[in-house]
């Protein structure tokens, strides 16, 4: 069984290593992020949000104006997945204690 743990440790990190590898070298303008169009030909989204987010929102912190402008919905359901997983572990830690 220990053994099992070791070859699929090696696999994994095998396949880290790979994907590491054929990553494009650090500040490469041809590389996929800094692209305009994706593959589709159509516009990607982090290019409008670089593009944008000072004039959609006036706020100078980039981070800021995609986390509560452009995706507050999506983090908004983020915090209550994470609130939801907060409470149930409470909930269960507690009932651990109040059995006799």
């Amino acid at each position: 069984m220990k053994a099992l743990r070791y070859i699929v440790l090696v696999a994994f990190f095998g396949v880290l290593m790979t994907a590491v590898v054929k990553l494009p070298p650090r500040g490469d303008v041809s590389s996929p992020v800094h692209r305009r169009t994706n593959a589709a030909g159509t516009p990607v989204a982090g290019t409008y949000y670089i593009q944008n987010a000072y004039k959609d929102a006036k706020t100078p912190n980039m981070v800021t104006v995609i986390l509560g402008d452009y995706r507050s919905l999506d983090t908004l359901g983020e915090t209550i997945v994470v609130l939801i997983g907060g409470i149930a572990c409470f909930y269960i830690l507690n009932v651990r204690r109040r059995k006799p």
